[in-house]
């Protein structure tokens, strides 16, 4: 058993996060969730230096793919996936992606489906931020995080890192993807050292005890303060 990933604090971050994070360039609204996210920490992590290869796993509204093009510089490149699945659920999500890659020079959007994920070869670090639980939500077929998985591993240089950040579910919590937006960490595991990974340990930095875990992440009582686990996997 693993014990727990050092993360550095704030002021030990690599000078190129702490950086990334004082761009001008980031919406208020996004660094307004800095403290609460610790996103230089978590991607120190994941050895995110200049020149690096990054993918942004499901971006989102793009908040770690602002950061980590700045973070990358001139001579590394971001890739921000944005399933084409969740561009039909929302147009929003199609929109985010656009405006993100049309802002940073180094910034390559990347849309297609999670079946048919096709991502550049010799990445030097993949991050997936609350949404790994996604890829176990009904409408897609069983065999989805399996996919994705193997596609990260083929991509990933050896020694690159894959990290792996969501909200905890309960032990044997009955569909807690779908029904409350968890996944247990034990699942994640178990899937992703299953496509070659070795798990290099995990971090408490998003740990918060007050989290129930009975929830769904977008009950107000506990949206921006659930409990999250950080795992950190290389490919060997």
């Amino acid at each position: 058993m693993l014990g727990a990933v050092a993360a550095p604090s704030l002021a030990q971050a690599p000078a190129n996060l702490t950086a990334a994070l004082a761009d001008p360039a980031r919406p208020a609204a996004d660094t307004a969730r800095d403290a609460a996210r610790h996103p230089a920490e978590l991607l120190a992590l994941a050895n995110v230096k200049p020149g690096a290869k990054v993918v942004d796993l499901i971006m989102g509204g793009g908040y770690f793919t602002r950061i980590l093009s700045p973070a990358v510089g001139p001579t590394g490149a971001v890739y921000a996936y944005q399933p084409a699945e969740f561009i039909k659920f929302k147009a929003q999500y199609g929109e985010d992606l656009k405006t993100v890659a049309a802002a940073y020079k180094n910034v390559t959007p990347l849309d297609a489906s999670l079946g048919a994920l096709d991502l550049p070869d010799g990445l030097d670090a993949v991050i997936t931020v609350q949404n790994y639980h996604d890829l176990h939500l009904s409408p897609f077929p069983a065999d989805t995080a399996a996919k994705v998985n193997a596609e990260v591993f083929k991509s990933l240089k050896p020694g690159g890192v894959f990290l792996v950040v969501d909200h905890v579910a309960a032990p044997g919590s009955a569909d807690a993807p779908n029904k409350l937006h968890r996944i247990e960490m034990a699942t994640v595991k178990s899937e992703v050292e299953a496509a070659g990974f070795k798990l290099a340990g995990e971090s408490p930095l998003l740990h918060s005890a007050a989290d129930p875990h009975t929830a769904s992440v977008f009950d107000p009582s506990i949206r921006g303060k659930t409990d999250q686990f950080v795992l950190k996997f290389v490919k060997p």
